[in-house]
């Protein structure tokens, strides 16, 4: 018996039903490896933050006067800079 016009687009539904079933599978599954990676570089990036300011705090406590002249050196040259630059305005 063939398949009447109606029998056809029936099919044609139901395959298209399964490819946009398969392509909404598979968007969600990207956008669930995404969100993953985003969150454990997120934290990495925070322990790696963390780190540097432990690092930090602990050189200050070994060298407080090396810290507070390197500060100084530091903020008189930006100082100098800043007040250069506005003056050749």
């Amino acid at each position: 018996m063939p398949q009447t016009v109606v029998d056809r687009a029936v099919e044609h539904i139901d395959e298209s039903a399964r490819q946009v079933s398969r392509a909404t599978s598979a968007i969600a599954d990207a956008i669930e490896d995404g969100t993953g990676a985003v969150r454990r570089a997120a934290k990495q990036g925070g322990d790696a933050a963390e780190e540097i300011l432990n690092d930090t705090t602990e050189r200050i406590q070994r060298h407080p006067v090396l810290t507070v002249a390197t500060s100084f050196a530091v903020g008189l040259t930006a100082g100098t800079l800043i007040g250069w630059m506005l003056r050749r305005r």
